[in-house]
């Protein structure tokens, strides 16, 4: 038998990802959002005392509260992966999805809280704005959904929650102290890229191929970002914004 037989009847060995690194990676992203967003708030919200920080009014403070609280617990569920409490990890997962449904509605009363005092940064009037904060929590709400159907998954479903977040730190970039980034206010959705690119590198690296929850949930938030400034300028939406201001 020849050596290039005999080579091709040896099985090959399947890739197996190593969990160290998954822990490391996923640490660091869940680390880097905490930092865009404690770059985006720390004057007017972290730095300011966070409950003595001087905003509009008490639904802005539970809301700041509350999402700050999400990313507290992706920490804590991170650390809990990493000590091997797995139990303890899925119970308090599941707090975290009715923790999530709670951000849905705040989400969307602080956008429309935004929307009658007027709020309108980034060039635009108050309407159009409007659909920033609204499309954000569709963005989030639509990947936390699947991460709890994927829960059974950890590949599919620690990539979700880890997208979710990213949908949640473009409110930290529009606020991120950098002139260019004010002026231009679409160059801002580079961030949110390099967010999704630094993982579907890893998954490169780690799997070997992207992962389905990778390619769907980029284009999901590429989707968003890239068609909700126009929308937000048509009448449809202006219609619906009116709407809600007179809630």
């Amino acid at each position: 038998m020849t050596p290039a037989v005999v080579a091709e009847q040896v099985p090959l060995r399947p890739h197996i990802p190593s969990r160290m690194l998954d822990r490391v990676f996923f640490t660091t992203m869940i680390l880097l959002c905490w930092a865009t967003i404690l770059y985006g708030f720390s004057k007017t919200y972290f730095l300011a005392g966070m409950v003595r920080a001087p905003l509009p009014n008490l639904l802005i403070h539970v809301h700041g509260a509350v999402f700050t609280l999400w990313m507290v617990l992706l920490l804590v569920q991170t650390t809990l992966i990493t000590t091997k409490k797995i139990k303890v990890h899925r119970a308090l997962g599941m707090y975290g999805f009715g923790l999530a449904a709670a951000m849905l509605v705040l989400g969307v009363l602080a956008a429309v809280d935004a929307l009658k005092r007027g709020e309108a940064p980034q060039g635009l009037d108050a309407s159009t704005f409007f659909i920033v904060p609204m499309s954000d929590m569709l963005a989030f709400c639509g990947l936390v959904y699947f991460a709890y159907s994927m829960r059974s998954r950890p590949e599919l479903h620690k990539r979700l929650i880890l997208f979710s977040t990213i949908a949640l730190i473009d409110a930290g970039v529009g606020r991120w102290p950098v002139d260019y980034l004010q002026a231009h206010p679409p160059m801002q959705d580079l961030v949110i890229l390099a967010f999704l690119v630094a993982v579907a590198g890893f998954d490169l690296l780690q799997l070997h191929r992207l992962s389905k929850a990778t390619i769907w949930a980029s284009l999901w938030l590429i989707v968003i970002h890239g068609t909700r400034v126009p929308f937000g300028h048509g009448g449809l939406w202006h219609s619906f914004a009116s709407l809600c201001l007179k809630t």
